[in-house]
């Protein structure tokens, strides 16, 4: 799953990257409201973090040009704005969740698993197919009921593709989800990925659909 971090503190930015990556999660950080909204806009993310008082644009207009462009992603405000009227007004704009600074990170975590479930329309955090059963919040996998054991980037892939069952999810899209911004990323990264998962589980697990991506089959 790929976030979008904007936050200006360096230091609570890098804070929060690097208690999320063991999670499972590719993490894009932004400092600024301005380039937040372009990243949103041209890039594809599983969830947004915004800090409301940002540089550039402020939090709330980033919001609000969010939603007026139809933008579905979920957000998570987090910010020290505690005011009631603050909150109010970070959910009018079109927040779908709102947390105060200072704030526990494992509730942070939880947060963030509660608006997945609701964008992926899952009212249980695990997902099952075809034998796999695939849980995001404690990080594990089983196949026929035996544990398998999946480096990080095979886990965010599996999950991706088991999540959208009869969707083609491109090369570039892949890409994205497991690379985060300044990451070395080899030509055949996605190919050998997809390759070992195959071999963890059965060849005719992930379909490749030639010149587009890569998909495994509704069921």
């Amino acid at each position: 799953m790929r976030i979008l971090l904007v936050e200006d503190d360096a230091g609570l930015g890098e804070g929060i990257r690097t208690a999320l990556k063991p999670e499972g999660y590719t993490v894009d950080w932004l400092r600024d409201g301005r380039s937040a909204l372009h990243a949103l806009t041209d890039e594809s993310f599983d969830l947004a973090v915004l800090d409301l008082g940002l540089p550039r644009l402020d939090g709330l207009e980033v919001l609000r040009q969010l939603r007026a462009a139809a933008n579905p992603v979920p957000v998570l405000v987090l910010t020290a704005r505690d005011a009631t009227a603050d909150r109010i007004a970070g959910l009018d704009a079109g927040a779908d969740d709102y947390l105060i600074k200072p704030f526990d990170v494992s509730e942070l975590k939880a947060r963030l698993r509660a608006l997945l479930r609701r964008s992926f329309n899952r009212p249980q955090p695990a997902l099952e197919y075809a034998g796999i059963t695939l849980d995001p919040a404690s990080q594990t996998v089983t196949w026929q009921g035996q544990p398998v054991s999946l480096q990080r980037k095979e886990f965010i892939l599996l999950h991706e593709l088991i999540a959208q069952p009869g969707r083609v999810l491109t090369r570039d899209k892949l890409q994205q989800v497991l690379y985060g911004w300044g990451e070395e990323v080899e030509s055949n990264a996605i190919e050998v990925h997809i390759h070992h998962l195959r071999k963890k589980f059965a060849p005719e697990l992930i379909r490749t659909v030639r010149g587009v991506g890569y998909l495994v089959d509704k069921r």
